[in-house]
């Protein structure tokens, strides 16, 4: 009997383990057909708006809408830089959005690390007074915050748009903070020991073990500013300080729009920002994952 019994057991390890993999197959199947349902799903308004982008305006305003074109178009592309001053849209975005990126990840980067590392008297009623001010929607500061920057006369420039974020970012200094608290304290320590200062552990140990969460930083404060519209239609009047946000509007006439260019225009906006995540993918999923460690 138990000669039978140890025989009949392995047979059920193996219908055991067969059901195991063809379960895990199934849910494999149908993840995976799923995710390519989405993503289809989700590509397909950018997949549109390519199309669009060859299609001469007849084509662009017919019913049905087509994918693809069936007359390419391909000056509508030459046409962006014609029709507006696109050239121009385009360096003041990218002067505007370097800047920024620069001010946040410095600002942030410091403050942060004060608030992990730094012990002082109050620190963490100040951490949360800082949360705070992520509660007050900007509609509410807008009005007494341009009055500022007015008496500055700071209107019609970029300072508006750029100083504040060398004053730091509420919500990134909370991402970075957590990120600094899952860094070992041993590290900090024995820099401490052999002499070098509060900066330079900053400086030499911290940051460098942090490059995943600053360029999440980097990443997020870029496709916010390089995105921005309430900003640039708030502080900006000419035409010639215009972001991408303001100047694709130049398309749209006060009788007709010009759908092809304008649709160019678009997918030469989103260009920069789909290849800086591909670039930065890896940094971006490592810095949002390994943040909210500790509290």
């Amino acid at each position: 009997m138990e000669i039978a019994e140890a025989k009949v057991k392995p047979k059920v390890r193996v219908k055991k383990e067969r059901s195991i993999k063809k379960g895990k197959i199934v849910e494999k199947v149908v993840t995976y057909t799923l995710l390519i349902g989405l993503s289809i799903i989700f590509i397909f308004p950018f997949l549109w708006l390519l199309g669009t982008s060859f299609k001469p305006e007849s084509e662009a305003l017919a019913f049905p809408p087509t994918l693809l074109p069936e007359e390419w178009k391909f000056s509508n592309y030459k046409d962006v830089f014609t029709l507006v001053n696109f050239g121009q849209y385009y360096w003041n975005s990218i002067v505007v959005t370097i800047l920024t990126v620069i001010g946040t990840v410095l600002s942030s980067t410091l403050v942060a690390y004060g608030f992990a590392r730094i012990k002082a008297k109050g620190a963490n009623f100040w951490f949360i007074l800082l949360l705070a001010t992520m509660m007050l929607p900007p509609q509410v500061t807008m009005i007494p915050v341009y009055m500022i920057f007015s008496k500055l006369g700071w209107i019609n420039t970029f300072l508006p748009l750029i100083v504040p974020h060398f004053f730091g970012s509420a919500y990134f200094i909370f991402l970075l903070r957590q990120f600094f608290k899952t860094i070992p304290k041993e590290l900090e320590e024995s820099a401490y020991l052999d002499g070098c200062g509060t900066f330079g552990i900053f400086w030499r140990i911290v940051l460098p073990l942090s490059v995943p969460a600053v360029i999440t930083v980097a990443l997020l404060s870029f496709m916010w500013t390089w995105n921005d519209f309430l900003g640039p239609l708030v502080y900006l009047n000419d035409d010639s300080l215009y972001t991408l946000a303001l100047g694709i509007l130049q398309f749209k006439g006060a009788l007709i729009i010009s759908w092809g260019p304008m649709m160019a225009a678009s997918v030469l906006i989103i260009l920069p920002l789909i290849i800086l995540f591909f670039v930065g993918q890896k940094y971006f999923v490592e810095g949002i994952a390994t943040t909210g460690g500790k509290g």
